[in-house]
């Protein structure tokens, strides 16, 4: 009889447990009205692990790896990022693993390991109970898969569901539920390549906004500039925090009166602290991100006439150089169905100047520039895009870099992340000196591909009251500061641009015009709507107005300037869904299918001096 209330004992033990640690060490408590559901759920997990168990004590252990995965696995992720562990986060693992060095990588890679192989060892079907336990998940298994709304449609009515706000969702439900309901979700609403009339209705929508050329102004001819997008790594202003105390602005002054001259322009990102291949798709593709995936993963399968493809077609040399293992993010997949001719990384880059394991800005600067100097010569356009590694979390600084801010806050990333913008900055001011005396024509885009981590709960920037430790709590203008980094846009010997606060997604097309680019593209599709700016997110979306009004769109009903970019992001999805993962019904007919083949994505010869 014992024997057989082990695992209610045990189960009970373990939620009490994580509970108390989610809670406490990370404030993040599961509602008393889930909590009923929730544990059922796991005891019945329980018994089915139990079930097909040879041994107690393994089981034992299985259990504990398994709901300290869900119960403080998910309080992690909320901490850091503001939401819980998504079913795309699974097909993110490799990326996260291939990261993550010393105590981080064992600490993420042994549970793993552990309950998979643990699972293995343990497995018995020696009792009809281990039948009964095999049944129900396999019957749960098929539901989610063939008819997911079973699993998530009657609680969704009850509970109520907020797609923008996961934490609440998952706060209302215990990790168990909201994990299953979740797998259930992804099934349901997978992106899928839509029908040509879909698509075609889509199209002719999007394209009826575009403004109709005054057939009285001649256009001026494609002229070949170089184009060089630096994407600075977790890039931001750590001044704006007006109660981190600093003894001095960390941001070189240098770059500050840039900015000024630009206007304090700022991309408006699809992701915060993380996720940087969902920025890169963007400046590269002019499309945006609208859900929480990675989109580099598992949607964009196609070959696609991205801005790098578009210039190749023109007689570019198209490269790009970050000093990370190549197959993070799938980049080598991804970088080769833009249109990148070559892709320098880690392999390609002397490591003679590091801070832990990421390369130097200024090193990589170097070495790009010695890279590309033939082509810069031979006054070849190029396309050179650079995505620097340095400004990762834990923002660690070499013997080299010593210390230079200190800061009254008790979040230690506010102080850390202070001195490497000190570095940062420094060193692509550095780089951009030398890159307009080579390169005076040059078209310059440098920006920051999200808001770095600053403490659990968003804590560095709660402290200066710029957001909640909550996103439910978010108002619309924390909205727009939480995707909201420096943007530099350099026109030649025209000088830095006034963008404003401009969609990430919508560079690709700037640039083409500064080129003088009259051909179709697939930007087309994107021009915005008059007097609104529309900044996509998983589960919202915010406009800002020419004037510079923020207004929030989260659920229905919408107000009819939400209903109008509501509708804005549906067609756009569509047609990217079309042109990413599809048939590409919507791709330009005079634009080559295959721009370059496969093969030239092989790296060249190292340069000179280089391993």
């Amino acid at each position: 009889m014992l024997k057989k209330l082990f695992p209610l004992f045990s189960t009970t033990l373990f939620y009490l447990l994580y509970y108390l640690i989610s809670t406490f060490k990370f404030d993040v408590q599961i509602d008393l009205s889930a909590i009923f559901y929730d544990f059922l759920l796991q005891l019945i997990i329980g018994y089915c692990l139990f079930a097909l168990s040879k041994r107690v004590w393994i089981f034992l252990i299985i259990q504990a790896l398994v709901m300290g995965l869900l119960y403080v696995g998910n309080a992690v992720k909320i901490a850091f990022f503001g939401g819980p562990i998504m079913p795309d986060d699974v097909f993110a693992l490799r990326s996260l693993l291939l990261i993550l060095n010393g105590w981080q990588f064992f600490a993420a890679a042994i549970p793993l390991a552990a309950i998979a192989s643990l699972l293995l060892y343990n497995f018995s079907m020696r009792h009809w109970s281990a039948y009964l336990a095999s049944l129900v998940l396999l019957l749960t298994g098929i539901t989610v898969v063939y008819k997911p709304v079973v699993i998530f449609g009657a609680q969704d009515k009850s509970m109520g569901y907020l797609t923008w706000d996961q934490r609440t969702n998952y706060l209302r439900r215990g990790a168990t539920l909201y994990s299953l309901q979740e797998v259930a979700r992804f099934f349901a609403t997978a992106d899928r390549p839509p029908d040509q009339d879909a698509v075609q209705m889509a199209a002719e929508r999007l394209l009826s906004a575009v403004p109709v050329a005054d057939p009285q102004i001649v256009p001026k001819p494609f002229t070949p500039r170089n184009v060089h997008i630096v994407l600075l790594e977790s890039f931001w202003d750590p001044g704006e925090l007006k109660k981190a105390g600093y003894n001095q602005p960390p941001l070189a002054p240098e770059f500050r009166k840039l900015w000024k001259s630009a206007g304090y322009s700022h991309a408006l990102d699809p992701v915060f602290g993380g996720y940087t291949a969902n920025s890169e798709f963007e400046v590269l593709c002019g499309f945006p991100v609208t859900k929480d995936t990675v989109k580099f993963e598992r949607q964009l399968l196609n070959d696609v006439p991205c801005l790098p493809h578009l210039l190749a077609d023109e007689g570019y040399r198209t490269v790009i150089s970050h000093p990370n293992v190549p197959v993070f993010w799938n980049r080598v997949n991804a970088y080769r169905n833009v249109g990148f001719q070559t892709y320098w990384s880690i392999q390609d880059f002397v490591q003679d100047d590091m801070n832990r394991e990421f390369l130097a800005d200024s090193s990589l600067y170097r070495q790009v520039l010695e890279k590309i100097s033939g082509s810069l010569m031979a006054k070849q356009p190029i396309v050179d895009y650079i995505v620097t590694y340095f400004g990762h979390w834990n923002y660690p600084l070499s013997a080299s870099r010593p210390n230079k801010i200190n800061s009254r806050s008790k979040v230690d990333e506010v102080s850390s992340y202070a001195n490497t913008v000190y570095y940062k900055s420094r060193e692509f001011m550095g780089f951009l000196e030398q890159l307009r005396q080579r390169d005076p024509d040059g078209i310059i885009v440098a920006f920051g591909d999200h808001l770095p981590f600053l403490g659990e709960n968003f804590a560095g920037y709660v402290d200066s009251g710029m957001l909640t430790p909550s996103r439910s709590d978010f108002t619309p203008a924390m909205f727009k500061f939480y995707v909201s980094t420096p943007l530099i846009i350099i026109d030649g010997k025209n000088g830095p641009l006034n963008v404003g606060s401009m969609p990430l997604y919508q560079v690709p097309k700037l640039l083409l015009k500064l080129l003088h680019y009259n051909g179709t593209s697939i930007m087309d599709y994107v021009t915005p709507l008059p007097d609104m700016r529309i900044r996509p997110l998983p589960g919202l979306h915010f406009t800002v107005s020419d004037a510079g009004k923020t207004e929030l769109c989260k659920e229905p009903p919408y107000s009819d300037d939400c209903q109008k970019s509501a509708q804005w992001i549906n067609d756009v999805s569509v047609v990217s869904n079309d042109l990413f993962i599809g048939r590409q019904y919507t791709r330009p007919k005079q634009m080559p299918k295959q721009v370059i083949a496969p093969a030239a994505v092989a790296e060249p010869p190292p340069a000179e001096g280089q391993k």
